[in-house]
């Protein structure tokens, strides 16, 4: 059963209904965009977040020693990385917490990325993604059928075509983020139709 990762919360309201579909994952946005936490909101959001209901922290080129921080304080379960990172950044985050920290390394498609520069990446899973939050769907006919490496795919995957994007391509999850919401801000109904449909 493909797993499911909501992305962008931000608010109390946006916990509750979360908490009632039970996604296996929702993210919290550390880098600048419209969706992003401080420190204080996020702690609060996962004090109240149902505690089998995974957190993904996504950063771009964020401290390494940030990420520790919100990881050590219960805040993030798991590291979502989305700029330059190296794998020297990945080994520091995975050594200073003792290889429990999973970390996710997003990947953005286009038709000159080799994939297989990653079969040997720290990273536990990767992330195809049109762009940072774009929105957009990517050409899947660039996802290789023989990745060595679990991934979630992202980038404009709603109701009309997360069917056909689990049964072409296997995904262990898919990422959703702005195909459910409305006017900026999660919509419940919207949540409630995607995870009813994949169930």
């Amino acid at each position: 059963m493909v797993k499911i990762k909501i992305c962008g919360i931000r608010r109390l309201e946006d916990i509750e209904i979360v908490n009632k579909y039970k996604p296996d994952y929702i993210g919290f946005v550390f880098a600048d965009s419209k969706r992003k936490v401080s420190y204080e909101l996020a702690s609060q959001l996962k004090a109240n977040l149902s505690p089998d209901i995974i957190s993904v922290g996504v950063f771009v080129n964020e401290s390494e020693d940030e990420i520790l921080k919100l990881y050590a304080d219960g805040i993030i379960d798991i590291a979502q990385l989305h700029g330059g990172e190296s794998e020297d950044y990945i080994k520091y985050l995975k050594d200073n917490t003792n290889d429990k920290l999973k970390i996710i390394k997003a990947i953005e498609m286009s038709e000159d990325k080799d994939l297989s520069e990653y079969d040997n990446s720290q990273a536990d899973y990767l992330l195809l993604d049109s762009g940072k939050g774009s929105g957009k769907t990517f050409d899947w006919r660039l996802i290789r059928k023989d990745l060595k490496k679990e991934f979630f795919l992202a980038g404009g995957i709603n109701s009309n075509n997360i069917k056909n994007a689990i049964e072409e391509f296997n995904p262990f999850a898919i990422d959703l983020s702005s195909s459910l919401e409305t006017d900026g801000y999660k919509d419940e109904n919207k949540i409630k139709e995607i995870m009813e449909g994949i169930s």
